[in-house]
């Protein structure tokens, strides 16, 4: 969440803060991944491990909300917050593969998407750039993955609700991967357009 420190008459400026509301949010959120993983993987607690999703998925909405009523955003909440919804995604991945819940190859589809975006900041970088903006399309994408994997670990974790939340789970899945694999095309075009216009510090312009 891009932070400002507003002056008239100007755009939002990021702020260096570390010490936020939002920021503290999102470091706990980051500590709920292991916890996490440790009830599904080896406890098998699913009810409890749900509760640690919904907590993290409400400290999630609590940060946006926070920062754009206290001004509180900032650089690190730029990265942290995005960076933690993704461990989030991968986490949970990891954990409903391992349960026979989800296929690999959903997985893959995900995490590769991820391996293939990470290297593309390191043309911001280079250029001293922050990183690109998050796409609503995006923020949709994952939305969706946030709605659909634990609709799957409440339908293994309450048989009850199987009927619903399995049918609505498997659809959000389907169609946040497929969004979040078409908004990670759009994030490598927009890396490619940057690397071709602008010059990298102190070198020259790649072809």
């Amino acid at each position: 969440m891009n932070d400002a420190t507003r002056t008239a008459g100007t755009a939002p400026v990021a702020s260096d803060r570390i010490l936020t509301v939002p920021n503290l949010l999102s470091f706990v959120r980051l500590l709920g991944i292991p916890l996490f993983l440790w009830l599904m993987l080896v406890r098998h607690a699913d009810g409890w491990a749900l509760a640690v999703l919904v907590v993290g998925a409400v400290t999630d909405w609590a940060d946006g909300k926070l920062a754009r009523l206290l001004d509180q955003s900032s650089r690190l909440g730029a990265i942290l917050d995005p960076l933690v919804d993704r461990l989030y995604i991968v986490a949970t991945l990891v954990a409903l593969v391992a349960r026979d819940i989800v296929p690999w190859w959903i997985a893959a589809i995900l995490i590769g998407r991820e391996l293939v975006l990470a290297p593309t900041l390191a043309v911001y970088r280079r250029r001293g750039l922050p990183p690109p903006e998050v796409l609503y399309l995006g923020k949709g994408a994952t939305f969706l993955l946030m709605c659909a994997l634990p609709l799957l670990l409440l339908a293994l974790a309450v048989p009850a609700t199987t009927d619903v939340a399995e049918p609505f789970g498997w659809a959000a899945l389907v169609w946040g991967t497929a969004l979040y694999v078409w908004t990670g095309a759009l994030y490598v075009y927009r890396a490619l357009a940057t690397a071709r216009v602008t010059s990298p510090i102190g070198g020259h312009r790649e072809p």
